[in-house]
């Protein structure tokens, strides 16, 4: 059994390849194997995270997940602690291997409720209700109401839950909640952890994931799955960049910043936002940093940030090292769009500049025919309603399947997606999709998405290529750093964009 950090790599399986998987062991093993093996590591972790617990209640439901909670009771009442189980199903009703467990935790002498105890009178509660079997499709019928109850008594209550698999109600493969559950996101939550078994399921690290999950640890439950293909992998830190002595600005990269409209266009000045995509850039280690402002020249000096270069679109060799186009770009970004989409060897697009494609049938054919050439290299960093634009959808339909919108866009543009949000997704064409496992809610304040934008942008220009893999790594590295940041955030100290892009490091 392992915690999952955010440090090591983890592969992702869906609820079909993780179905697929554990056929696939159970035909090798003697029948109820694989269920004492859930219920033993239950028993574990629920021993680890509540050595003295006085009680333990334990909601099991009707199927196999209900199977691993009576298994898991059992090893705990014969260790000497007191369990309350409470059951949706009946002997009659449960499957053959929950149906044993049920027999045994019985002839063990586990106490059955029809009630959960009262708030405060346990100090663990175990969730294995429902398991990976939930979809986005309606159910024929409403949940039991005991089920829902019993969720909002955990939720409620002030002991550490113990979801089994996945929290109830949760999709696996999506991270979102199921039709019936959606009142869950909102009821207060005392401390979570999920154990998940035979497979990392995707849903726990992206969506309504991270808050359902809190902290997720694995169990392979003795099944090798390294020769299965993952349906995505969860990110780990990047390796550490090491520089030469006998380098210069040269060495690193240039990074040019096009975006920050003006007042005069509109009333509303963005130059702030292209600002911080710059400042980014810089203090992640661009040797040089170029900002082109779409002000029509009124800023025509920065001396709060004299690293930074001032140009004009047009005297930008677009060609060299990585541009970074869109942060705060308003409507004039759309005019300079097309010689960037042409020209830009090394590009990311952000903000304004996928509106203006998401609006514009040429530039996304543009956009279409730069993504089919390999050795150009596109990010494109939507947040979920930049992309429903691009997609021509909606905001919630991308946040109901992030992974299968990340790819859509992927595919559809033939280019290096980084689907912004909690876990956000990086995806492209020919690679598992990636999960970022860091960042939290410091991170929702205005301008941390430019501040991403520019530090993509800082390790697309340091990168050895300029393809479609250097811009998957790049998007990659960048996501987990700049979440990684938010993470090591002084508690306490509230985190704006700009103190964000100066805590970047080469």
């Amino acid at each position: 059994m392992q915690r999952i950090t955010p440090h090591q790599p983890q592969p992702l399986f869906d609820t079909a390849a993780t179905r697929r998987i554990e056929a696939a062991a159970a035909a090798g093993l003697p029948p109820h194997t694989l269920m004492q093996r859930a219920g033993r590591a239950t028993a574990r972790l629920a021993l680890a995270l509540a050595p003295h617990a006085r009680q333990v209640w334990i909601a099991c439901g009707g199927g196999n997940n209900g199977g691993d909670g009576l298994e898991a009771a059992m090893l705990l009442h014969r260790a000497g602690h007191a369990v309350v189980v409470t059951c949706l199903g009946t002997p009659g009703s449960l499957p053959a291997d929950a149906r044993e467990s049920w027999q045994r935790a019985l002839d063990a002498g586990v106490h059955f409720a029809a009630e959960p105890p009262a708030l405060g009178a346990q100090d663990l509660c175990v969730d294995a209700l429902l398991g990976i079997g939930l979809t986005a499709q309606p159910r024929p019928h409403a949940p039991d109401p005991r089920l829902l109850a019993w969720l909002a008594h955990m939720q409620q209550s002030p002991a550490a839950t113990l979801c089994v698999d996945l929290p109830s109600g949760l999709i696996a493969d999506t991270g979102q909640w199921a039709p019936g559950f959606e009142a869950l996101a909102a009821m207060p939550r005392g401390p979570r952890h999920t154990l998940s078994l035979l497979t990392l399921k995707p849903g726990l690290f992206t969506g309504h994931g991270r808050d359902a999950a809190g902290s997720v640890w694995h169990d392979d439950l003795g099944v090798d799955s390294s020769a299965d293909q993952p349906t995505a992998w969860l990110s780990g830190a990047p390796a550490q960049i090491r520089r030469a002595h006998a380098s210069h600005k040269g060495s690193h990269g240039d990074v040019a910043v096009i975006g920050g409209q003006g007042l005069a266009a509109s009333g509303m000045g963005m130059t702030g936002a292209a600002i911080l995509a710059a400042n980014a850039a810089l203090h992640a280690g661009a040797g040089r940093v170029l900002l082109a402002l779409l002000d029509d020249g009124a800023s025509a000096a920065l001396p709060a940030w004299p690293e930074l270069m001032l140009r004009r679109v047009q005297a930008l060799h677009l060609a060299q090292g990585a541009v970074v186009c869109g942060c705060g770009g308003g409507q004039a970004v759309a005019t300079v769009l097309p010689d960037v989409l042409r020209q830009a060897s090394r590009l990311v697009l952000d903000a304004d500049a996928l509106n203006a494609i998401a609006a514009d049938a040429t530039l996304q054919n543009m956009l279409v025919q730069r993504g089919r050439q390999p050795e150009l290299a596109t990010i494109l960093t939507p947040h979920p309603l930049e992309a429903a634009h691009l997609l021509g959808g909606t905001a919630a339909t991308v946040q109901a399947d992030r992974l299968a919108a990340a790819q859509a866009l992927a595919g559809r543009f033939h280019c290096t997606v980084l689907l912004k949000g909690s876990g956000s997704i990086i995806a492209a064409p020919g690679w598992a999709p990636h999960i970022n496992p860091t960042g939290n809610a410091l991170l929702a304040t205005g301008g941390t998405g430019d501040v991403l934008a520019g530090l993509a942008g800082a390790r697309l220009a340091a990168a050895h290529g300029s393809d479609a893999a250097a811009a998957f790594d790049a998007a990659t590295q960048a996501c987990w750093q700049h979440g990684a940041v938010a993470d090591a955030w002084p508690q306490g100290h509230s985190l704006t964009a700009s103190e964000l892009a100066r805590s970047l490091t080469v």
